[in-house]
């Protein structure tokens, strides 16, 4: 059986279809996939079970890229077909059958995407660690140490909680009496971050940071994984460490907490007090690196949303 698999291009959304492709994996035992992402998410599929090709769509102009897909995929009579990018090319390739992501109902993400199939609930994001991601971490990280893992950069500067606020977090929850009393710091960011996160790597000591910064996102997961606590901006690595299972504090503004929220039981969100249209209204018409509409978001209600989860999963 083959199944081709139309994921989404940037990071978040793509950890969000990977609970469709996870039901996938388990009910059609015998099925081989091929999986269509963007450039940047194609980490998070490297370890699907039984992948036989993935496919990376790098946007080209005239919409190229999906040209590209067609000419790969037009010689494959597929069994099955999952577009949750609703496009032109599955409707033009052989299959038995399709299925297509509809338009937004304003539910969460997931549900959406788990619609698709009519499954209700929705299975949760699943992702794939590689063996060798998980040896790479045990490098990476200290023995028999928790560690509070951060992600303080976001893709628009708007949303990123000041840094002053993570350096104040860490220092809360991190010491003498926080409920992670001297625990490792573990920062994930990009490599094009690191400047505008510099203060924060700056404020924690060398013996206590860890840097996980321009890696790989298998490594990234690999991490993850063993980190007592995420917290960060509404990004791609909020819902990536939600996937993994990790206790994951969300923090958001001029987000939509309610359709991008991290998912799972071991999650929870935090935001400004103002609504998002409150937020946009004072939005600089050109946002640079240092602006933010996070700045409302207390560090106290942070720490109070952290405390209550980490007491929720202990």
């Amino acid at each position: 059986m083959k199944i081709l698999f139309i994921s989404a291009n940037r990071v978040g959304d793509a950890v969000l279809t990977t609970g469709l492709l996870a039901w996938l994996v388990e009910h059609y035992p015998d099925a081989r996939f091929t999986i269509a992402c963007g450039p940047y998410g194609a980490d998070l599929f490297r370890a699907v079970p039984r992948l036989e090709r993935l496919i990376v769509m790098k946007k080209k102009k005239w919409n190229g890229h999906w040209l590209d897909l067609w000419k790969q995929c037009t010689g494959t009579k597929w069994d099955l077909i999952v577009d949750l990018r609703n496009s032109v090319v599955s409707r033009l390739l052989r299959a038995k059958r399709r299925v297509f992501h509809g338009r937004p109902t304003g539910k969460h993400k997931v549900e959406d995407n788990g619609a698709v199939l009519g499954l209700i609930p929705p299975p949760d994001p699943h992702i794939w660690v590689a063996p060798e991601a998980e040896q790479e971490a045990n490098k990476l990280l200290p023995s028999g140490k928790q560690i509070l893992a951060l992600g303080p950069a976001a893709n628009w500067p708007l949303k990123q909680w000041p840094v002053g606020h993570f350096i104040a977090l860490v220092a809360t929850l991190t010491g003498t009496g926080g409920p992670l009393e001297d625990a490792a710091v573990m920062i994930l960011a990009d490599g094009r971050e690191r400047d505008q996160i510099a203060p924060l790597l700056q404020a924690i000591p060398d013996a206590r940071r860890i840097e996980i910064i321009g890696r790989d996102l298998q490594t990234a997961a690999a991490c993850l994984k063993r980190a007592r606590l995420y917290a960060g901006n509404d990004s791609g690595l909020m819902h990536l460490s939600a996937a993994l299972g990790t206790p994951t504090l969300g923090l958001f503004g001029p987000g939509f907490p309610h359709v991008y929220g991290p998912w799972g039981k071991n999650c929870a969100f935090v935001t400004t007090p103002e609504s998002r249209e409150e937020l946009l209204a004072r939005a600089p018409a050109v946002a640079t690196p240092n602006d933010t509409l996070m700045d409302t978001l207390s560090v106290a209600s942070a720490v109070e949303a952290a405390k209550a989860l980490l007491a929720r999963t202990a």
